[in-house]
């Protein structure tokens, strides 16, 4: 994480830092890919309920578990600091003891791995194996000897199993079977939780080259990340547009347009800027783009179902 100095930051306090450990503003990464694979489901079947519960309460203790690995090992790694920007803060700035955020982290995944037990009871156990290969994903982003994080693959691995798998996931519980166009529907998602990482890449790019991070914003430099940035999210619309021109998807999904003004807001935020606090509004408009974007399309697949 970056460690350039930045103007004095509040500290948090009772529940708040709790609360901000979870890195509230990446939780869209948990619930936006459930939502979806659910929302498409109806067009298949009933929907199982407690399923659709047990797997958001699981998708969104994973990413939170995420979250707080990252913030134990960039800790232990020596990148955070009381004055680092970005970070949850609760081991830098508010005084939790780091084997706490630790242990913490791994109960979410224990209380995840009952739930997806639940889930395999009720469906199949190949679910625990492809449960199992996400976790260890979300583990090893930062942790173990050489951290996904550190590599040009985040943004790819975490788009990957955190929105195509996810959705995918939340789909097959429900229907028991993958279809093609619960693939084709993933794909946008996909990348647009690979843009929350590639977002937060943009904005450490100068800390994470002094420690020795490979991420893609360093290899291809900061002008040409914000470029791939701006890509990906015209990608995202353009292929929702695509499925309702060429592969039949309901006209509905258009409603994905209402959420234009957040990407927007997202490139230009990172352009022109260099110091990580100038960059938190744009990381924050990222992220509020998947998030919206996966609620309309998801409230699109609703609306045509129903009418």
């Amino acid at each position: 994480m970056s460690k350039q100095s930045s103007p004095p930051i509040e500290r948090d306090h009772g529940w708040r830092i709790w609360w901000q450990l979870t890195r509230p503003h990446t939780l869209t990464a948990g619930f936006v890919p459930v939502f979806l694979g659910t929302a498409l489901a109806l067009h298949y079947t009933h929907l199982n309920i407690s399923l659709f519960i047990a797997m958001l309460i699981a998708s969104l203790l994973i990413q939170a578990a995420t979250n707080m690995f990252n913030e134990y090992y960039d800790y232990k790694r020596g990148l955070d600091n009381e004055k680092s920007v970005g970070i949850g803060g609760a081991i830098v700035r508010n005084g939790v003891h780091p084997k706490t955020v630790l242990r913490l982290a791994f109960t979410f995944f224990g209380i995840a791995i009952l739930l997806g037990v639940y889930i395999c009871m009720n469906t199949t156990w190949w679910i625990a194996v492809i449960g199992t290969v996400c976790m260890l994903i979300a583990y090893f982003y930062t942790g173990g000897p050489y951290p996904i994080a550190y590599t040009p693959f985040g943004e790819f691995l975490s788009g990957f199993f955190m929105g195509v798998i996810i959705v995918l996931i939340s789909f097959y519980i429900q229907v028991r079977e993958i279809t093609a166009d619960s693939v084709l529907i993933s794909i946008p998602i996909m990348i647009l939780i690979g843009a929350i990482m590639l977002s937060n890449n943009i904005r450490d790019l100068d800390g994470d080259k002094e420690n020795g991070r490979r991420t893609v914003a360093i290899l291809i430099g900061r002008k040409k990340a914000i470029n791939l940035l701006a890509a990906m999210f015209t990608v995202s619309y353009v292929w929702i547009i695509a499925l309702i021109l060429f592969g039949g998807a309901t006209p509905w999904l258009l409603l994905i347009l209402i959420s234009i003004p957040k990407p927007i807001t997202a490139v230009k935020g990172f352009i022109g800027k260099t110091e990580p606090i100038q960059m938190l509004p744009a990381m924050k408009a990222t992220a509020q783009t998947n998030t919206f974007f996966g609620l309309l399309l998801s409230i699109g697949l609703v609306i045509a179902h129903f009418f």
